[in-house]
């Protein structure tokens, strides 16, 4: 007897919604981590470069609102961890609603609809926590079934949507919500510690979520058909790339060598995986890379050999936004389909590990 393998339920996001607090220019954000973090001058003229270089006009945050400022929040003594949690709680559950919400209108859902719930999020955790309070202000079932993906960073977007992605195939009667919100501004850090100080000049505040259901969204607004995710460890590059819990919130360390790293390892990585399902680079016309910096979309570029423009929707969400975490790339595939750009799609994330994890997509 010939065994037939069946063929995989075709899956996509039906729908995106993007949600961020208020903005401030990134001269204010400059002024703030002066005061807070440099001793003597020199110290001040490294940091404006660093912030002013860094590719971000304005960043959101949480803490910019019509009941406290940024500054208000980071006085000269520093908050501890639990002050920036319990802020998380206040701040995290209203922002990841609204992406919710937009993301259910655009693909013609309602919330009787969704029966699996992934929540995403780097910055803050409490127990019952985000996936809870979404239950309660979506009005979702309370049955519904839960995933929390926490901690995994700039690219946990791309593992929410493999985990949606799996459901779905299991279950081809599923509706998927995946939610990531993340508040970086939370995790501001006092003292000169460079490393930490390049994040704090990058790092934002925003949410995005997803629905991911059976079929190919052809010619949906927001639709994109899901094919295929992939990851790889980098070999000895644990400390090039940390996120850990610190007294003062959480920490984050950036080596110089992740771009290098990137650039050295990226192409032969996506045309060995890409290769795989009978893809070739010259395939792609389109790429969602996480703007983790300039530095990285630049050695990605140059990797990948890609031309000026390519990399255009990560440079605007950059700018615009800073970079909001696992938030990031849904907000880059959100701008893509309002462009109505068409083709098959690579996303891209790096991840302390150091770990790069890519999506192939289609729309």
């Amino acid at each position: 007897m010939i065994s037939v393998r069946p063929t995989a339920v075709q899956t996509g996001i039906w729908g995106i919604g993007t949600a961020t607090p208020p903005s401030i220019h990134q001269s204010a954000l400059t002024e703030l981590a002066e005061d807070r973090c440099c001793d003597e001058g020199n110290q001040r003229a490294w940091l404006r470069r660093v912030f002013s270089r860094c590719g971000v006009g304005r960043r959101n945050s949480v803490l910019q609102t019509s009941d406290i400022s940024i500054a208000d929040f980071y006085p000269k003594r520093e908050p501890t961890t639990a002050e920036r949690m319990r802020r998380y709680a206040i701040e995290a559950p209203g922002l990841a609603t609204r992406a919710a919400d937009i993301a259910m209108q655009n693909a013609s859902v309602i919330p009787s609809e969704i029966t699996h719930l992934i929540s995403v999020s780097c910055t803050g955790f409490s127990a019952p926590g985000l996936d809870i309070e979404l239950i309660d202000r979506l009005n979702l079932n309370p049955n519904i079934q839960r995933m929390q993906i926490g901690f995994m960073g700039c690219h946990a977007a791309l593992n929410a949507l493999s985990a949606a992605q799996a459901i779905v195939r299991g279950e081809p009667t599923a509706t998927v919500l995946v939610c990531c919100v993340e508040l970086c501004s939370l995790h501001f850090n006092y003292g000169f510690e460079p490393s930490q100080l390049i994040a704090s000049a990058l790092f934002s505040d925003g949410a995005g979520a997803a629905i991911v259901r059976e079929g190919a969204p052809s010619g949906h607004q927001a639709g994109w058909r899901l094919h295929h995710a992939a990851s790889l460890l980098l070999p000895d590059t644990r400390d090039e790339m940390t996120w850990r819990i610190g007294d003062h919130g959480f920490e984050m360390t950036l080596s110089a060598r992740v771009p290098i790293l990137i650039e050295s390892h990226l192409r032969g990585w996506c045309a060995e995986w890409l290769s795989e399902h009978g893809v070739s680079l010259d395939d792609i016309s389109l790429w969602a890379i996480h703007p983790g910096g300039p530095k990285i979309l630049d050695a990605s570029e140059r990797a990948l050999n890609l031309p000026s423009d390519a990399l255009r929707w990560s440079r605007n969400v950059l700018h615009d936004h800073g970079n909001l975490s696992s938030a990031t790339l849904l907000h880059i595939l959100a701008q893509m389909a309002a462009d109505d750009a068409h083709g098959k799609c690579v996303a891209l994330g790096f991840g302390p590990g150091l770990i790069l994890e890519g999506f192939l997509l289609e729309r």
